[in-house]
C-alpha cells in the first residue's frame, strides 16, 4: 500500500477551453466560460473564475484567485498567492490603435508574491507590483507600486501600508507596526516596509 498522497488533478469546467499546450498545475480549478491559451502556465491549487482570458506566454504562480471576467494579455506575470478581483483590467500596449499593429511593442506587467487587486481596477501595462501590495477597488495604477503599499483612486495614490494578513498598518514615531489580525510586526525604513517577527 502506497503511502504516497495522491496528486489533485486539474478541475476544468466543461464549458472553458483550454489550448493544447497549456500547463495546468495539480489542484487547479477552472470555472464556466473560460478561455487558457496554447503558451499559457498556472501553478497549483489556483482558482480561476467564470469568463476568464489567459493569454500566450503569460504565467501565473500558485495559489491565486482569479476573480470572474478577467483578461490576462500577454505580458502579464502573476507572483503567487496574488488575489485579483472580478472584472480587474490589464493592458498590454500603452498608446493602442486600431489601425497600428504594436504586437512587438507589448509590455510587461509584474505582480510580485501575495498582491491584491481590488473589483474593476485598471493596471496599465509596463508596472511591477510589489510583494504584497493591495490596490484598492476601481483604482487605475499607472506606475510602479512598493511592497504592501496600499493604492487607492484615479490615478493611484499610495494612502498607507497593508501587513501580508490584509490588515491596514499604524506605524508608530519609531517606525513599528503589528499587524491586529496575525500579531506579526513590521518595521518601517526609508520607505519601505519589511518583516520583523
Amino acid at each position: 500500500m502506497s503511502t504516497d498522497k495522491e496528486i489533485p488533478k486539474p478541475q476544468i469546467h466543461p464549458t472553458a477551453v483550454v489550448d493544447e499546450g497549456a500547463v495546468i498545475g495539480a489542484g487547479t480549478k477552472i470555472w464556466h466560460f473560460c478561455h487558457i491559451s496554447g503558451n499559457a502556465v498556472l501553478g497549483e491549487n489556483c482558482q480561476v473564475g467564470q469568463n476568464v482570458f489567459i493569454d500566450n506566454d503569460v504565467v501565473v504562480g500558485s495559489g491565486v484567485k482569479i476573480q470572474n471576467n478577467v483578461s490576462l494579455y500577454k505580458g502579464v506575470m502573476v507572483g503567487d498567492q496574488c488575489f485579483i478581483g472580478p472584472s480587474a483590467v490589464f493592458t498590454n500596449v500603452i498608446n493602442p490603435r486600431s489601425a497600428v499593429v504594436r504586437k512587438t511593442e507589448f509590455k510587461a506587467t509584474l505582480l510580485e508574491q501575495g498582491v491584491s487587486i481590488g473589483a474593476n481596477a485598471t493596471i496599465v501595462c509596463g508596472v511591477k507590483l510589489g510583494a504584497f501590495a493591495f490596490i484598492g477597488a476601481g483604482a487605475v495604477v499607472t506606475e510602479d507600486v512598493k511592497p504592501y503599499a496600499l493604492m487607492v483612486g484615479v490615478p493611484a495614490k499610495q494612502v498607507g501600508w497593508m501587513s501580508e494578513y490584509g490588515e491596514k498598518l499604524a506605524f508608530d514615531a519609531q517606525g513599528h507596526a503589528v499587524c491586529l489580525g496575525s500579531g506579526v510586526k513590521y518595521v518601517l525604513e526609508n520607505g519601505q516596509v519589511k518583516v520583523v517577527s
